[in-house]
């Protein structure tokens, strides 16, 4: 078998030479045999499809260490970490076009000479949380006010006094003013604050899993709902009757769904969906989704926790919401479907309507 010289493997291959040898090192890449006089590095013709998927998956900007996974696999389980490692990509980019969005339209709201100046708009809204049918307490907390609306959904054997803390942390948001130039920083600090007071209520000596909670909260502005978002309850708008979710859960099954793991079907019924990848809590991951969102007259939202979501179906929550009724009246319709439906764990539902302020 005649070998190749490392230069010409490289050209062959498109990967340098410093490359080739790194990934010796790492046992990624070795060479078929090094001379033992000159200790020059030959490689084999065979080696090439492998070299070449290596240059291709670093193209993708995929670590070495997974690179490495991935040339072990055939050909059908590699194409599915391929799959599952560019799904994580596309939901990383799509993290940080939210966060450029948001970013955008903080800075056009702080600019006086690109703020809004239409007619003058305000919300009405209403709050209602139950303890289900089958759980012996009630661990979430729901709130409205005149600017801010949340939904927090607590886990662990301190979960209900979780949710409440999350909660209470950004209440004073609500009579707090708002500068245009501050809106972000007033977020990220309550969420920190809301994250504190989770681990406030676990304690220093209690175990991380007894206290933790979602928290999923809109900010009125008077003029933008600024969204706050972690696990997951979840955030629907009507809009000219069609109802679109605005969140994205921060599950495990979710990111299987996202990585085409698994369908959006089977997710309905795996076994983990309960799990997060995302919630306040001692060891979680507490980073929020960050949103500014442009409101319109005649829009209603509705945020629930995952005893609705989970139970009742999309397009039954949409009749309820594009019923001309008030808010009260709403929620109250809301948990009464979701206890219908068997009523397996606690519901949480704020529905606020964007209406006409008046002049």
């Amino acid at each position: 078998m005649e070998l190749l010289t490392i230069g010409a493997f490289a050209k062959a291959s498109r990967l340098s030479p410093k490359a080739l040898r790194l990934y010796g090192d790492l046992g990624l890449l070795p060479p078929a045999r090094v001379d033992p006089v000159t200790g020059y590095r030959l490689y084999a013709p065979e080696q090439l499809d492998q070299a070449r998927l290596v240059a291709w998956l670093r193209r993708l900007g995929m670590p070495l260490a997974r690179i490495q996974h991935v040339c072990t696999l055939e050909a059908g389980p590699a194409a599915q970490e391929i799959r599952a490692f560019w799904a994580h990509v596309e939901a990383d980019t799509a993290a940080r076009r939210d966060l450029a969005t948001f970013l955008i339209g903080h800075l056009s709201w702080k600019d006086p000479a690109m703020a809004p100046t239409a007619q003058p708009l305000g919300i009405r809204y209403a709050a209602l949380s139950d303890r289900g049918l089958v759980r012996e307490s009630n661990q979430d907390t729901a709130y409205a006010g005149a600017r801010l609306l949340a939904v927090a959904d607590g886990c662990g054997s301190h979960g209900a006094r979780a949710s409440a803390a999350a909660v209470d942390a950004l209440k004073p948001l609500e009579t707090a003013g708002i500068p245009a130039g501050s809106l972000l920083n007033l977020l990220e600090g309550a969420v920190e604050q809301a994250e504190r007071a989770v681990h406030g209520v676990a304690g220093t000596g209690a175990d991380p899993e007894t206290a933790g909670t979602t928290l999923t909260a809109l900010l009125w502005t008077g003029s933008q709902l600024a969204l706050v978002h972690i696990g997951d309850s979840r955030v629907y708008l009507l809009r000219c009757g069609e109802l679109f979710q605005i969140t994205h859960d921060h599950t495990l099954v979710q990111a299987m769904v996202d990585e085409g793991r698994i369908s959006p079907e089977e997710a309905l019924s795996h076994p983990e969906r309960s799990l997060l990848v995302r919630a306040l809590g001692r060891g979680a991951d507490g980073t929020p989704d960050l949103r500014l969102h442009d409101v319109r007259l005649g829009d209603r939202y509705l945020l629930c926790s995952d005893g609705l979501s989970t139970v009742v179906p999309a397009e039954r929550i949409r009749r309820v919401l594009a019923e001309p009724t008030q808010p009260e009246q709403a929620v109250r319709e809301l948990v009464a479907l979701a206890n219908d439906s068997g009523g397996p764990d606690n519901v949480s539902c704020v529905v606020a309507d964007v209406l006409a302020e008046a002049p």
